[in-house]
């Protein structure tokens, strides 16, 4: 049975356990810059600059620009993470250290990037294209042929309609409804979703 490490010891981490447990593999130990504590359910969790981190790894923090960093630190194999209740089509892609949880669905030719978060019940559609380090949130929805760039953070209940272009970066905070491109950097809010801030 194959054994996988986490880095990040939060509440994120306690649900990427779940998960790999579910999915029929061992949880190792637990890697975390500044850890809180020492063991949760039972895992060790080890100080990452006392020890030697070990993979084969997945990251286990939320943010999306820590996920980016820690996977530059580190050079080891980092697996795909899927629910068993999670549902993905055969024609979707998945890349490495993307974790799909409880109650996702994946649909047919979308293509999913490195060390994403499709976070529970969240819907990909036909098409759509998720960059690397990107977060949908719980019970997000995103229509056919959605593309979201680098490192976007969809807030949970997000919908974004078919067609739409998020650039990296981006926020769109909970239970927005997007019906119009969004440039990198920005974050939008609302029903319809509107610009409320460029931090680019």
């Amino acid at each position: 049975m194959e054994t996988i490490n986490l880095f990040g010891a939060s509440g994120h981490a306690k649900v990427v356990m779940d998960i790999v447990q579910a999915s029929g593999r061992n949880v190792g130990c637990l890697y975390d810059d500044a850890p809180h504590c020492d063991s949760i359910h039972g895992i060790t969790v080890f100080k990452a600059d006392d020890v030697e981190v070990e993979g084969p790894m997945v990251i286990s923090i939320g943010s999306n620009r820590v996920r980016k960093l820690i996977s530059e630190r580190y050079t080891m194999p980092s697996p795909t993470v899927v629910h068993p209740s999670a549902i993905v089509s055969p024609t979707a892609k998945i890349g490495e250290g993307t974790v799909v949880m409880h109650g996702a669905i994946i649909q047919s030719d979308a293509n999913i990037g490195r060390h994403c978060i499709i976070n529970t019940g969240a819907t990909v559609d036909h098409e759509c294209v998720i960059g690397d380090y990107v977060h949908i949130s719980p019970n997000a929805s995103l229509c056919g042929n959605v593309h979201v760039d680098e490192g976007v953070h969809i807030g949970a209940g997000v919908t974004i309609i078919p067609n739409i272009h998020i650039g990296a970066w981006a926020t769109v905070g909970a239970g927005a409804v997007v019906i119009s491109d969004i440039p990198a950097g920005c974050v939008a809010v609302g029903v319809p979703a509107k610009i409320i801030k460029n931090e680019q």
